[in-house]
């Protein structure tokens, strides 16, 4: 399964979807990531510190596991190919230069035949353009 930034912060802080991502997470034999999911994560953790949300303790343990995720996942790598591809997702679909690299990203991993792939998101405008692009898209509800 191809995993969306959003989807991977609750695998990695207590959130009120953890439970049902760590399930997804364990059930997928081959996850997979975009090269910039890190940085996005770190960036939701860090903002979690500053909103006071995460103890110093906390985010110390989440880019840990995050650190640990990266180097048991598939990462795809920014391409010339995942950059044309993006910008084909942007004239698509209604979607953020972030979220259109991770769909291109999906897509590349996916050898451009999503059908039968799963692509786990939480974000509606994400989920709908994958769904439009033939992925099995998951969670099946939010």
């Amino acid at each position: 399964m191809f995993w969306d930034s959003l989807a991977v912060v609750p695998i990695l802080i207590a959130e009120a979807r953890s439970s049902a991502m760590v399930a997804l997470l364990r059930a997928d034999r081959t996850p997979a990531i975009w090269w910039g999911t890190p940085v996005e994560c770190q960036s939701a953790f860090h903002r979690r510190r500053r909103e006071e949300i995460l103890s110093q303790g906390a985010l110390g343990d989440a880019l840990t596991r995050l650190a640990r995720l990266v180097e048991d996942v598939d990462v795809m790598a920014p391409t010339p190919r995942l950059r044309e591809r993006a910008a084909g997702a942007l004239a698509a679909h209604p979607l953020r230069a972030a979220d259109a690299l991770q769909l291109a990203a999906a897509l590349v991993w996916s050898e451009e035949s999503p059908t039968g792939e799963g692509f786990v998101s939480l974000d509606d405008r994400l989920r709908e353009a994958a769904r439009r692009q033939g992925f099995e898209v998951l969670p099946d509800r939010l």
